[in-house]
């Protein structure tokens, strides 16, 4: 094991480039979820044919071939030797029946209905799988672009403090500043470069992440496109409502889920219909026993005719199932408004969250102006020996703070962006 994970790194040494679109395309092909959807749908398509299948006849072949014995007549008591009353000895039959369902309270087009449906609920349900892979590669794309992000602005920022060390250490040895100065910034540039530490493991952890989506080795090294700098076009809220409640995979399912109740309660209706059907048979068989005399030469007989029952225990059985299938449909149709008022309030959040990512860009970027200022300012009293240290140190930790923040601002807008498409059904 030792040799395997200390030779895996060397194997991934070239950085591959994706974009979110690639990854997408690839966490499409490879993930698990997705393909158990697309099983799922080929199945219901199966169930809608073999619906539709029902309505051609049932169609029956059988034969059997016997050998019959004498038949013992004990005419002269049970403990007597009997007469022997022969038989025809061979018996066969060969013939083929059907039966021809014409109406049965049309519970045949109900069952066809039904598994529409619910191929249309393993579409839903695979467009929702393939957005829920989407969101989720690209919260992990996000995530490895921060941390690579990150990292660059924590590199450049070690670059700029050693300088500022190298000219500390030189008025300390010019008697301008004291010992203790030295030793704060060093301390302050060792937790940037444990910070630097923290960052590379967290690329580590992201870029596994998105690998094991879209199924790529865990070592692959993966470089994402820059973060970009354009924020999304959006609408109002009630734009995004209205598309929402077109294409929301929430609001479509249970909009079906009432659709199959409306569906059953039909059926437990139909439970109260005349059964109606063609049916046929048709034989060959030996020996001629259907009418008398009999004689041991072969027969055939054809029987067609229309078959016709109700059910009257049905009268007196199904009104509670009707009952009982009504108020599933209520519950059903209770449970539909329920879902709407969560689509409602998971758009509202989504879109709220977004505008409020908007907002913290902004205010990021007036935060990295009036901090680079600051961080200016500070470091010439500080050579000027008009500020403490610790003024200098604050005010470099507070620039880099201020960066991380705008970087992290983009990054949540757009995962907000994402966030609220998924939310709306259109990722």
């Amino acid at each position: 094991m030792s040799n395997q994970s200390s030779a895996a790194p060397l194997a991934h040494d070239s950085l591959v480039h994706l974009s979110l679109q690639d990854v997408w395309e690839k966490a499409a092909l490879h993930s698990r979820a997705v393909a158990l959807k697309n099983k799922q749908v080929d199945i219901s398509e199966e169930a809608v044919k073999d619906a539709k299948a029902e309505r051609f006849p049932e169609v029956n072949v059988a034969g059997n071939y016997e050998k019959a014995t004498n038949i013992p007549v004990y005419d002269n008591g049970l403990f007597n030797t009997p007469t022997q009353h022969d038989v025809i000895h061979t018996l066969y039959k060969v013939g083929a029946d059907f039966y021809l369902n014409l109406y049965n309270g049309n519970k045949l087009n109900l069952q066809i209905a039904t598994e529409k449906i619910a191929r249309q609920v393993a579409g839903i349900q695979q467009a929702q799988t393939m957005s829920d892979v989407r969101y989720a590669t690209a919260v992990a794309y996000l995530e490895l672009q921060k941390a690579i992000v990150f990292k660059q602005l924590v590199t450049s920022d070690i670059g700029s403090q050693e300088k500022q060390l190298a000219e500390i250490k030189e008025n300390y040895r010019a008697g301008v500043v004291l010992k203790s100065d030295v030793l704060r910034v060093e301390l302050d540039l060792s937790r940037r470069r444990l910070l630097l530490v923290q960052i590379n493991n967290d690329i580590l952890i992201a870029n596994q992440k998105l690998n094991i989506l879209i199924g790529d080795d865990d070592n692959q090294r993966i470089a994402p496109d820059a973060i970009a700098d354009s924020t999304f076009a959006t609408g109002t809220y009630d734009d995004y409502l209205n598309i929402a409640m077109a294409h929301s995979f929430a609001y479509h399912l249970s909009e079906k889920e009432t659709a199959l109740r409306t569906l059953q309660l039909k059926q437990a209706k139909a439970n109260v219909s005349p059964k109606i059907g063609l049916y046929g048979d048709f034989y060959y068989a030996n020996p001629q026993i259907f009418l008398y005399p009999y004689n041991p030469h072969l027969y055939s007989l054809g029987v067609t005719g229309v078959k016709a029952s109700f059910p009257i225990s049905s009268l007196y059985h199904n009104p509670h199932k009707v009952k009982a299938a009504n108020l599933e449909l209520e519950k059903e149709e209770i449970a539909h408004q329920d879902v709407a008022d969560q689509v409602r309030q998971q758009v509202k959040e989504a879109y709220l969250r977004y505008q409020e990512a908007l907002v913290q860009i902004q205010v990021a970027k007036s935060n990295i102006e009036q901090a680079t200022e600051n961080a200016r300012i500070i470091k010439n009293t500080y050579f000027n020996q008009t500020s403490l240290v610790t003024d200098l140190l604050d005010a470099d930790v507070q620039l880099l703070q201020t960066k991380f923040e705008l970087v992290a601002a983009r990054i949540t807008a757009q995962h907000k962006y994402y966030l609220l498409q998924n939310v709306t059904g259109t990722l």
